[in-house]
């Protein structure tokens, strides 16, 4: 008896728990220091409870920080951790560090980063950032409207759901997006459908 691949499993997961689709893509953001922000602060964090309202409240308050120059005059006058009522200097750091980077490589808006990230130098230059690892390099070109997969703890107790367990990060990603293509579905589309069943069972963090 042939054993199914592991995307066969993922994709008769999905179909089983999911249903059939269609599944909507992830909005993501126009605003680069909400982009800079949300992939800084998310880790481990409640993202409708806490984060998002934080993002929304940023987006309003610093309009100019639309840009990624804009977000860095912005951290050159004021505190990046009051403006987001969120006190932790790593994800502060990070922010300022991603923004940094940016800037360094001629990154200044939305469409520029979306560019930029197809380049595989490019997401190996965002990984030196401390604290930025292969998911939140998934992650932020979601936030750009790119269409990746980036494997958290939901996509993670999903696949373990599904049969698939254990596999490291790329080889798990690369496992959601054959389902996806298997399926007929929108790779981010897919990944946000499994994140939003992951995240209304209960478990917060992202």
């Amino acid at each position: 008896m042939t054993v199914p691949s592991p995307a066969r499993r993922l994709a008769d997961h999905v179909q089983r728990i999911l249903g059939e689709g269609p599944f909507a893509r992830p909005g993501g953001w126009t605003h680069m220091g909400a982009v800079i922000c949300d992939v800084s602060f998310q880790p481990r964090c409640n993202y409708e409870a806490t984060l998002r309202p934080r993002l929304l409240r940023l987006q309003s308050s610093w309009p100019d920080a639309s840009t990624v120059s804009g977000f860095r005059s912005r951290l050159a006058t004021e505190d990046l951790a009051v403006a987001m009522r969120f006190n932790h200097a790593r994800k502060v750091a990070t922010a300022r560090a991603i923004a940094d980077l940016l800037a360094d490589h001629g990154v200044d808006t939305r469409d520029d980063l979306r560019t930029w990230l197809g380049h595989q130098a490019n997401r190996a230059a965002l990984r030196t950032v401390k604290g930025v690892g292969p998911k939140s390099v998934d992650y932020i070109g979601n936030l750009v409207g790119r269409s990746q997969v980036a494997v958290d703890v939901h996509l993670r107790a999903f696949a373990a759901d599904a049969g698939v367990a254990g596999l490291p990060y790329e080889r798990l990603r690369a496992a959601y997006e054959e389902a996806a293509a298997l399926l007929g579905h929108d790779e981010a589309a897919l990944e946000h459908a499994v994140w939003r069943h992951g995240a209304g069972a209960g478990a917060g963090a992202v």
